[in-house]
């Protein structure tokens, strides 16, 4: 069963600031977290401002804490606001239920970890943390 290396974690963040420079997207922060939610890779691409790191690590937070991808989080964030500021509240503020946090999986289908991105608009964090992914032979799971 392949699992989530540092190496591999590396790979992910150059593959999702190789799409930032491919589609000249705003200066992007990546975060790359295991299962249990520890930081293994993050890289903010030069100009990436101060709290990119936080909003990358509380998308990628998020979305492994409540094992759905950003895109369906957002959606029940905005269907369930109270609940979600209890989650923010009892998460000390880490989860971002928002696009740019993906869930990794392996080819079994196998959670491994997540990525999150922040620097551009949501939908377009999320597309270089899918691409990236995809591009490391893993499955993006967006929601």
């Amino acid at each position: 069963m392949q699992t989530l290396t540092l190496n591999l974690a590396s790979t992910i963040v150059d593959y999702a600031l190789e799409k930032m420079d491919a589609i000249n997207c705003q200066p992007l922060t990546v975060a790359v977290l295991d299962t249990g939610g520890h930081l293994l890779v993050l890289k903010r691409s030069d100009g990436s401002g101060i709290l990119r790191p936080d909003i990358a690590i509380a998308k990628a937070w998020g979305v492994l804490g409540m094992g759905l991808g950003g895109r369906q989080l957002a959606q029940r964030a905005e269907a369930a606001p109270a609940f979600f500021a209890a989650l923010s509240s009892i998460s000390g503020g880490r989860i971002a239920p928002v696009q740019g946090g993906v869930l990794v999986r392996n080819d079994e289908g196998s959670l491994i970890g997540s990525v999150g991105i922040s620097g551009d608009r949501s939908d377009v964090d999320e597309t270089c943390a899918i691409y990236a992914i995809e591009r490391a032979g893993l499955v993006a799971d967006a929601g």
